[in-house]
């Protein structure tokens, strides 16, 4: 088993490593710098499924560091939440095949509300319905799944979050957050002691 857990580790390693580095991820940035940051709009993500337990881990990442998100459920969108778009807002979608019907209804009906909302996605199929959809696509690799029936959601659903976190690290970069920024955003437990104890240490000392 132990030599099966190693397996597993470099499988998803590797994957992570083809992970397609393209100008697309500027692209993203840019989209979001400019709807968020300039236009002061937030950051929607949506997926279903584990693609949407991602997407709900990159809104709320992304929230505590500088950059208002929210997630928001592509079947409940059908059902009024589509209402928390507002005209600045930016959309990012995740679906690893692409073809996710819930995804490709979501845009269609953000675009009868807010046709001008740019969307970004991530996925593994830069010729699928919902890349063909975006302003911006990123590509995970379309990477085997390491699951025995190489179905289940395992190793694209580690490539969304590894895209995700380079977002997230490229945008506190582009906006400048730093750690008292951090500390704000961070009232209570050890992240936020930790960050306060940092904070204060960075303090400019008087002199007389």
């Amino acid at each position: 088993m132990i030599e099966k857990v190693r397996e597993i580790f470099k499988s998803e390693a590797a994957a992570i490593e083809n992970i397609p580095i393209t100008q697309s991820f500027e692209v993203a940035i840019g989209l979001i710098y400019q709807q968020v940051h300039g236009k002061n709009g937030k950051l929607v993500t949506s997926g279903m499924g584990k693609a949407g337990q991602i997407a709900h881990n990159i809104a709320t990442t992304f929230s505590s560091t500088g950059t208002p998100s929210i997630f928001l459920h592509p079947s409940e969108a059908q059902h009024g939440d589509l209402g928390i778009f507002q005209e600045n807002d930016v959309l990012l979608a995740i679906s690893n095949s692409g073809k996710t019907r819930e995804i490709i209804e979501l845009i269609d009906l953000k675009n009868n509300l807010y046709p001008q909302i740019p969307v970004i996605v991530i996925t593994g199929n830069e010729n699928s319905p919902l890349a063909l959809k975006a302003d911006c696509y990123i590509l995970t690799g379309a990477p085997k799944e390491v699951c025995t029936l190489g179905l289940t959601p395992t190793t694209s659903t580690t490539m969304m979050t590894v895209i995700g976190d380079a977002l997230v690290v490229l945008l506190m970069g582009k906006i400048n957050f730093n750690i008292k920024d951090y500390a704000k955003r961070h009232h209570g437990g050890y992240l936020g002691m930790k960050s306060r104890e940092i904070s204060e240490k960075e303090k400019p000392k008087l002199k007389f």
